[in-house]
């Protein structure tokens, strides 16, 4: 005859697998006189004691290695969620860091702009200042030059009307020296 075995599977805890191995030790008689009084055997089980035994041990075994085998299951997925969580925590605070530095630079590019828009304003500022200081200076170097020269166009004017004034005097002296001269000779000789 073959031995009878009940099947025993685990159903995600040791809750479910209790129920079956107390469910067996009751139909196997626990050793404690089973049905009847006869030693321990159960009437639908033909092949005595040590058969019975080793299918409880059997049973209790494999539930054992099964509840293990849950159990490692159990941490493996916990150890997954807990590493795909790390990851997860690692590529968002990456992400929050790359956006961070994009609005940095961002922020930098939108800064050095307006410093070179004020920058430039500056110069421009400054640039036109300093042409109109130069066309100010320049106007009053000219103006200044402008004066001298009409100053020493006046004098020259002046000079030569007086040297015109004076050759005229003299032509007019000499004129008159010559009349009174001519006049004197012919009186003279009369």
């Amino acid at each position: 005859m073959t031995d009878a075995i009940m099947p025993v599977a685990p159903s995600g805890g040791m809750g479910g697998d209790f129920m079956w191995i107390i469910l067996v030790i009751l139909l196997l008689g626990g050793g404690m006189g089973g049905f009847g009084g006869n030693g321990g055997l159960n009437p639908w089980i033909m092949n005595g004691q040590n058969g019975i035994n080793a299918n409880t041990n059997e049973a209790f075994r494999d539930a054992g290695i099964n509840a293990g085998l849950d159990g490692i299951t159990a941490q493996l997925g916990n150890n997954t969620i807990t590493s795909m969580q790390n990851t997860f925590a690692s590529q968002t605070a990456i992400t929050q860091g790359l956006t961070d530095i994009r609005s940095q630079l961002a922020q930098c590019c939108c800064n050095n702009n307006l410093a070179t828009v004020q920058t430039q304003n500056i110069v421009q500022a400054e640039g036109a200042a300093t042409r109109l200081a130069i066309q100010t200076q320049t106007q009053e170097i000219l103006d200044k030059l402008c004066a001298q020269e009409i100053e020493q166009l006046r004098a020259a004017n002046v000079s030569l009307q007086n040297q015109l004034n004076m050759a005229n005097l003299s032509a007019s002296q000499t004129a008159q020296t010559n009349q009174l001269e001519a006049f004197i000779l012919a009186n003279k000789t009369a």
